[in-house]
């Protein structure tokens, strides 16, 4: 089959791979038959970094990672033509068409993804997965659920609320059917809201917008996966080439969306960047191209990585990580850094490859990517924010989801007994402590059977002067797991009376 024919698929195979993305992302927690994790899987950089940096081997990412690692060996760059789905959204971006003079702009930049893979790779040999946030699976991923699908929600929401407002027979019963159905199936119950939405927007439309600069700007100059493909597709199988039927028509040239075929080397193309897209096929009316398999590796380009680049990263691994350890005494310990159950630092830092799939499915939206709660080397971890959303005592899904095991597979019997925090009540913004006013709210939501807030009764005076009895909550501290319902129910506005602590802090002075 001609190459000009295999291109028309293209575009179906990369609707149909970002379908599948989509509805993986939005199915997460809710099917088995399909690992909602597939794309972490099939990320060989993830994989790679993760199993480096937590210091053990994963048997799912390493066989996913090696699939698309061997399809790179075949085939070339096919998972950045046909199968990213980040490189799919930037194909769905207009782009700038660079003029010939304007290609000296390539020999500077292509180094900048090498030196990205180099330091992503480093820091996670010291234990640092910092920067795997630049990952285009994470990248994307972490686009979608924070502010994407949580502005789509928002968005039908409204919708429903104005058609209940019009005056039409039956459309009541018709939208609360609709909106039923929706929420026990792909919408969460509650509408999710995440902090720093606006920063992974804002790095994602600038990826897009570099598009306006050059096509695939992100995947020709600082995609790290793309980096690692790249080289290994040095030594690819299939590869593109010239015949003596071309004409110097550049035709080829003005198409290719990584700019990668070289006017000044006889049209050639260098497999390490070109990503397989076939555009350049159907250019050509020549049958001046040729896709055949070769055994030798390709030439070394003055781009490519070189001893000189890698101590270059080293040095800047090193600098990452040695500042991300110069933090104030105060800092070191944060006595709100609450993380999913089971979840422990450091060991959590080396193990969470940023991915967000446990901020997806949390039914509460009570997990939210971190920026500096744990530091620099903590960035877009979760954290348990109990001030808007509670640890679910009947969900584990967080746990079920995780593909590196970061947040370990636990029962919903052994979740009940993990210790997440403690909580402690504010005397003095507590409604029965502090006003003398009646208020068991926490008491009543703490879903400890034995309940680890309890009541105590005393005689006060009231407002009026009259003697009056009252119920104060305390907490019972070896009961107390620090889901965080408490907090998040509690009715004051601003800062809750009871609030939950991390466990590791309990010695510090409270403010109360």
């Amino acid at each position: 089959m001609k190459a000009s024919t295999i291109r028309k698929f293209r575009p179906w195979v990369q609707a149909l791979v970002f379908i599948l993305f989509v509805v993986l992302l939005v199915a997460a927690g809710r099917i088995n038959f399909l690992p909602s994790d597939l794309f972490f899987r099939l990320d060989p950089l993830v994989g790679l970094a993760g199993m480096l940096a937590a210091r053990r081997f994963v048997l799912s990412m390493f066989i996913g990672g090696l699939i698309v690692l061997v399809l790179t060996l075949i085939l070339g760059r096919v998972w950045c033509g046909w199968l990213c789905p980040l490189g799919t959204v930037i194909d769905w971006v207009p782009s700038h068409k660079p003029k010939p003079k304007e290609a000296e702009l390539d020999s500077r930049w292509r180094k900048v993804k090498y030196f990205l893979l180099g330091l992503i790779v480093l820091l996670a040999l010291l234990g640092n997965l910092s920067l795997i946030i630049l990952d285009p699976i994470t990248l994307i991923y972490r686009t979608v659920i924070t502010a994407i699908w949580p502005s789509l929600v928002a968005i039908v929401s409204g919708a429903e609320q104005a058609l209940v407002g019009l005056p039409l027979p039956g459309l009541l019963d018709a939208v609360v059917r609709f909106d039923n159905f929706l929420r026990s199936t792909v919408f969460p119950i509650y509408q999710p809201v995440f902090r720093l939405s606006g920063l992974a927007v804002l790095l994602f439309v600038v990826v897009l917008v570099l598009n306006a600069v050059r096509s695939r700007f992100w995947c020709r100059y600082l995609c790290p996966l793309g980096g690692l493909l790249g080289l290994l597709s040095k030594v690819s199988w299939l590869r593109r080439s010239t015949n003596n039927h071309c004409i110097a028509c550049a035709k080829c040239a003005r198409v290719c969306p990584t700019g990668t075929i070289d006017p000044k080397k006889d049209y050639a193309s260098d497999p390490s960047e070109c990503i397989m897209c076939l555009e350049c096929a159907p250019a050509c009316d020549k049958n001046a191209q040729e896709f055949h398999g070769y055994l030798a590796p390709a030439l070394w380009q003055p781009y490519d990585p070189s001893f000189r680049q890698f101590l270059l990263s080293a040095g800047a691994a090193v600098t990452v990580v040695g500042l991300s350890k110069v933090l104030p005494q105060n800092k070191r310990t944060q006595p709100f850094l609450l993380r999913p159950p089971g979840a422990a630092d450091p060991e959590f830092l080396s193990q969470c490859i940023r991915c967000g799939m446990c901020i997806q499915v949390c039914p509460t939206s009570g997990l939210q990517p971190s920026l500096t709660e744990a530091g620099w080397a903590g960035i877009w971890t979760p954290v348990l924010v109990p001030r808007l959303g509670y640890c679910d005592y009947s969900c584990n899904a967080c746990g079920q989801v995780c593909p590196t095991g970061a947040i370990p597979k636990l029962t919903l019997e052994e979740k009940r007994q993990r210790v997440i925090g403690h909580a402690y009540v504010d005397r003095n913004r507590c409604l029965p402590w502090a006003s003398g006013r009646s208020c068991i709210t926490c008491e009543e939501m703490c879903p400890v059977s034995d309940k680890a807030i309890q009541l105590e009764e005393v005689e006060v005076l009231s407002s009026d002067g009259q003697l009056t009895t009252l119920q104060r909550p305390y907490v019972i501290q070896d009961r107390c797991i620090g889901c965080g319902i408490c907090e998040n129910n509690c009715p004051l506005s601003g800062q809750a009376a009871i609030q939950v602590y991390t466990p590791t802090d309990l010695g510090i002075s409270l403010p109360w």
